[in-house]
């Protein structure tokens, strides 16, 4: 745990001496939306609301992979990372540390991108806010578990920023069905969509476990 506590520190306190991922991260999702909200400028207040879950989940992966990028690739300078690899504790500590730190950021990200998109594609969000940001934490643990691993993976890479979403865009297909059904569900007052929430817990603990005792050979490599 202090391991944990010491590299959750770390990166928050260089996120609030540099102020450049999380920026960037809401820069890019808010441009994302208005791209997305331009590319059909003829769309219905039924229609936004049948695709807005779809649309409002691409917007949050797009975020999340640049800001995890970002917060690998500040670790190889002054080779911090071989630092971490160094060190003589438990890696899988150090890995929750980093997706900790990418989810707070995240979450961050999420909440203002969700406003952002209620009021541009006229959808309901705050009548629901409470579901919704239980669904958006969920949604965000998974893309931080898995995120937070493939960083880690292709951050040393020639073409990082390529092979992070090319590593990691195929398996985050599960979590974007349940993310995308329970807000749809969420959206058209049906109640909670149970399959979708079993399927983003289940995705959030499978990574959360398998990358725990991956990062051990993340760090080697």
């Amino acid at each position: 745990m202090n391991v944990l506590r010491a590299v959750l520190w770390k990166d928050l306190l260089a996120e609030w001496r540099s102020r450049d991922r999380l920026p960037a991260m809401l820069v890019f999702a808010l441009l994302t939306v208005v791209v997305l909200r331009f590319s059909q400028p003829g769309a219905s207040l039924a229609g936004n609301a049948e695709t807005a879950p779809g649309l409002l989940w691409v917007a949050y992966v797009f975020a999340a992979v640049l800001g995890m990028n970002r917060g690998f690739s500040l670790e190889l300078e002054n080779e911090a990372l071989a630092g971490l690899a160094l060190a003589p504790v438990d890696r899988g500590w150090i890995y929750l540390g980093k997706a900790v730190s990418n989810l707070l950021l995240l979450t961050i990200a999420q909440l203002t991108t969700a406003v952002f998109f209620a009021v541009l594609f006229d959808v309901d969000l705050f009548g629901v806010a409470a579901p919704f940001l239980g669904i958006a934490l969920l949604g965000g643990v998974g893309l931080s578990a898995a995120g937070t691993l493939f960083a880690g993976i292709s951050v040393r890479t020639r073409y990082r920023e390529v092979m992070l979403p090319l590593l990691l865009f195929p398996l985050l297909v599960p979590l974007l069905v349940g993310a995308v059904r329970a807000t749809a569900a969420l959206l058209a007052a049906e109640g909670p969509h149970r399959a979708g929430l079993q399927l983003l817990a289940v995705y959030d603990g499978v990574f959360l476990i398998a990358s725990f005792l991956l990062f051990e050979y993340v760090l080697d490599e």
